[in-house]
C-alpha cells in the first residue's frame, strides 16, 4: 500500500514537467520573416525621408542664393554712389578725380563747414526743415479729418466724392505746373522779390493738397476697421465728437499715421520742380533748389558740392532707418483692414 501512494506521488511530481515538456516549441522569428520586413520597411521610409529632407533644403539654399545672386549688384549699384560721394566730399579739388581710394588718407573735414556757411547750406537746411515739418502736420491734419468723415458720417455724394479725391492721385503735381504757375501768380504766391510769407504758402500749400488723396487713402480702411462699439461707450462716458476722434480714433491708427508721415517727409525733403518754379531768392530756398544754386556758384569745387549733397541725403537716410518697420506694417496693415 505505502509503495502505491509513493508511486502514485511520483506520476504526480512527474506529470507536469512531461506535460511542460510536450508542448510545442516555438520557432524562433527568421531575419527573413515579418518583424524583419517591418523594420527593414521603417528603415527603408526612413533614409526617403532624410534624402527628401535634405533635398528640400538644398533647393532653398539655391533659391536663397540665386536671388542673392541677382539683388547683390542691385544693392552695389544703389550704394556706390552713396559711397562715393561721401568718399569726394572729404577729398579736395585736385584729388578728387585722381585718388579713388574709398577712404582718403588725409580727409578734409572742413568741407562741411565752408559748404555750411559760405554755401548757405545752412539757410537752406532750416528752410527745408521747416517747410518738411509744417506740410508733414497739415496733410496729417486734414487727411485724418476728412478719412473720419467719410468713415463715420454717411451724406449724399460722400461716395462720389471719395472716389474723385482718390482720382487725383492719377494727375501727378508737374502736370499741372502751368495751372498751378497761374494760380499762384494771380494769387501772389510766386517770390517777386519782396514778402515772405506768400512765397512760403506758395510752396508749401500745393504739396499739402498733392498729399491729402494718399493719406485719405490709407486712413480711410483703418477708421472702418475701428469697432463703432468703442465711440458708443466714449460717447456714453460724455465724450464728444472730437473728442472720439482724438482720444480714440487717432490712437488706433498710428501705423497709417507714421506711413503717411515718413511717405509726405521724403516726397516733401525731395521737391525740387516746385522750389524752383516758386522761389528766387536764396534765403527762401529748400535744400534741393539751394544745391542749384551753389553748383552755379562752385561750378568746379565739386568736394564742396559732395559736402552738400551729404547734408541734403542724411536726414532722409536717419529718417528712413528709423521708421522703415512702420511702412510694411501700416500698409499691409491698411490693406488687410480695407
Amino acid at each position: 500500500m505505502m509503495l502505491r501512494l509513493v508511486s502514485l506521488n511520483q506520476y504526480r511530481r512527474a506529470e507536469p514537467k512531461r506535460m511542460v515538456s510536450a508542448e510545442p516549441s516555438r520557432p524562433r522569428a527568421h531575419p527573413e520573416s515579418g518583424g524583419g520586413v517591418a523594420h527593414a520597411k521603417r528603415r527603408t521610409l526612413a533614409s526617403r525621408g532624410k534624402r527628401m529632407l535634405l533635398m528640400q533644403r538644398l533647393r532653398r539654399w539655391g533659391v536663397s542664393a540665386a536671388a542673392h545672386t541677382l539683388c547683390l549688384p542691385v544693392a552695389l549699384s544703389c550704394v556706390f554712389p552713396l559711397a562715393w560721394m561721401v568718399s569726394s566730399s572729404l577729398k579736395t579739388q585736385q584729388t578728387v578725380f585722381t585718388d579713388f581710394s574709398p577712404i582718403p588718407r588725409h580727409p578734409h573735414f572742413e568741407n562741411y563747414l565752408i559748404a555750411w556757411t559760405k554755401g548757405h547750406f545752412g539757410i537752406y537746411f532750416i528752410n527745408s526743415l521747416g517747410y518738411t515739418l509744417t506740410i508733414v502736420l497739415g496733410v496729417l491734419a486734414f487727411s485724418s479729418l476728412a478719412a473720419f468723415a467719410f468713415s463715420r458720417f454717411s451724406f449724399r455724394g460722400s461716395g462720389f466724392l471719395y472716389k474723385l479725391l482718390l482720382s487725383t492721385m492719377l494727375v501727378p503735381i508737374p502736370g499741372a505746373f502751368v495751372a498751378l504757375y497761374i494760380l499762384l501768380t494771380r494769387f501772389g504766391l510766386i517770390d517777386q522779390g519782396a514778402g515772405e510769407v506768400l512765397p512760403r504758402l506758395g510752396y508749401i500749400l500745393p504739396q499739402i493738397n498733392g498729399a491729402l488723396p494718399f493719406g485719405i487713402f490709407i486712413l480711410k480702411p483703418f477708421f472702418d476697421a475701428i469697432p463703432k462699439e468703442l465711440e458708443e461707450s466714449a460717447k456714453v462716458d460724455g465724450c464728444g465728437v472730437m473728442g472720439v476722434f482724438w482720444h480714440i480714433i487717432l490712437p488706433l491708427a498710428r501705423p497709417a499715421l507714421a506711413v503717411i508721415a515718413l511717405s509726405t517727409t521724403l516726397a516733401a525733403w525731395n521737391e525740387f520742380l516746385l522750389a524752383y518754379l516758386v522761389f528766387s531768392r536764396h534765403e527762401l530756398m529748400p535744400l534741393q533748389r539751394g544745391l542749384l544754386a551753389f553748383h552755379g556758384a562752385h561750378l568746379t569745387d565739386y568736394p564742396l558740392l559732395m559736402a552738400g549733397m551729404v547734408i541734403t541725403v542724411l536726414p532722409v537716410v536717419l529718417i528712413y532707418l528709423v521708421m522703415q518697420r512702420y511702412i510694411i506694417q501700416g500698409i499691409t496693415a491698411g490693406a488687410l483692414k480695407g
